[in-house]
């Protein structure tokens, strides 16, 4: 596919201007380049979500002073614009705060969800069509494609072991129309290959490992900052009953978890649940963690059909409710209160309140994003299963 193909706009690209959101790392620099190579008309920009005097001293998180730097000289290599807009307020109110307020309640958040949703594709989206531009093009390994009866769509990349579709599964259609995405078609090798090829000075700069706030992964740092409950120390409860010992705060635990549970038993015992009002972390076996149906809430819907034809009709496709693990089989439904339901045709384990379940019409790369919701609650294997709203 074609760099003029993706972009499927009309018209000289010299006459159209493309905002390519740089954060500093090898992929959003070869969407800069390869767009200024095409002849488009480039602006970059970078965001600064908190404090950059403090970022200046995080390393390998996006967004941080260094990444910032990295952007600029980027953007000067390629001989293009480039300007830094400070959206640490908004930052922290839609995704630091959500995020500390999330592990205070006993449940485990997406960030990156909150802030492609919030920050980066509502508010740069609108920035972008400030500066004049006709598309708003970013590094994410996801494709987007034209629709036969217009409109656009959300495919998984084609290297599955980057895809980033879900985390961009609340990505509005609207905001699909503006949005391009030239690397869903690549491999990460080709990428870094092109980042020489184009000069870049960020070609063999290391890939971002962390949530970008939270330098070295000590998000229990930030949260006990901003949530001082979450770190009150409570019971570690069994399963039948016994209380086991005493936890730190629930902060440091999510539904799955094995280590770090400070206890000694002579079986291996799992986070199965977390009441955060009662500051109760429950424990059990292994087996406890399998789930046979999801609610979902906050869905956003991508399909064709409308989101209530799907449910009635009890819409089968795959689903992930991790980001690192593979679409399972699964059917959409509701229950007797007309909530969303997601019966899973098999089963998952770990499956913990806060976090995504994504919604495919397959499995493999190139599988069309159908859009998803956060997890509500889950239903054990056990539980009987839920009523189907046809």
């Amino acid at each position: 596919m074609t760099l003029d193909e993706i972009i499927a706009l009309p018209g000289d690209p010299a006459a159209t201007r493309v905002v390519v959101a740089m954060s500093g790392g090898v992929d959003s620099s070869v969407v800069a380049g390869l767009l200024k190579r095409g002849g488009y008309d480039v602006i970059g920009v970078t965001l600064q979500l908190y404090d950059h005097g403090e970022a200046a001293h995080r390393k390998g998180a996006c967004c941080a002073g260094q990444d910032i730097y990295d952007a600029r000289t980027v953007a000067e290599t390629l001989g293009i614009p480039h300007y830094v807009l400070d959206y640490e307020s908004r930052f922290r109110e839609e995704v630091i705060e959500r995020f500390a307020q999330s592990y205070a309640s006993g449940i485990t958040p997406i960030p990156c969800v909150d802030c492609n949703r919030t920050v980066k594709f509502r508010d740069l989206l609108a920035t972008a069509e400030d500066l004049g531009a006709a598309v708003l093009a970013t590094g994410h390994y996801v494709s987007s494609r034209a629709l036969p009866g217009g409109g656009r769509a959300l495919y998984r990349a084609a290297e599955t072991a980057r895809d980033q579709s879900y985390f961009l599964y609340a990505t509005t259609k609207t905001q699909l129309d503006m949005l391009r995405f030239p690397l869903g078609h690549m491999k990460k090798a080709d990428v870094r290959a092109l980042a020489l090829e184009l000069g870049l000075p960020v070609a063999d700069k290391p890939d971002s490992q962390d949530i970008c706030f939270v330098p070295g992964g000590d998000y229990a740092r930030i949260v006990e900052r901003l949530r001082p409950e979450a770190g009150e120390a409570g019971d570690i409860v069994h399963l039948d009953g016994r209380v086991l010992g005493r936890h730190r705060g629930v902060m440091h635990y999510t539904i799955g978890q094995r280590k770090g549970l400070g206890i000694s038993t002579p079986e291996p015992l799992f986070v199965i649940s977390i009441d955060a009002a009662r500051r109760e972390v429950k424990v059990g076996p292994r087996e406890a963690l399998a789930v046979r149906a999801l609610e979902v809430t906050d869905v956003n819907w991508l399909g064709a059909d409308p989101f209530e034809v799907a449910c009635a009709a009890g819409l089968d496709l795959h689903v992930k409710v991790r980001s690192t693990r593979a679409p399972v089989p699964a059917r959409l439904g509701r229950d007797g209160a007309g909530i969303p339901v997601v019966l899973l045709a098999q089963g998952e384990e770990g499956v913990a309140p806060g976090q995504a379940c994504v919604f495919y019409d397959g499995e493999g790369d190139g599988a069309r994003l159908l859009g998803g919701g956060t997890i509500l609650r889950s239903l054990a294997m056990s539980a009987p299963a839920p009523a189907r709203v046809a």
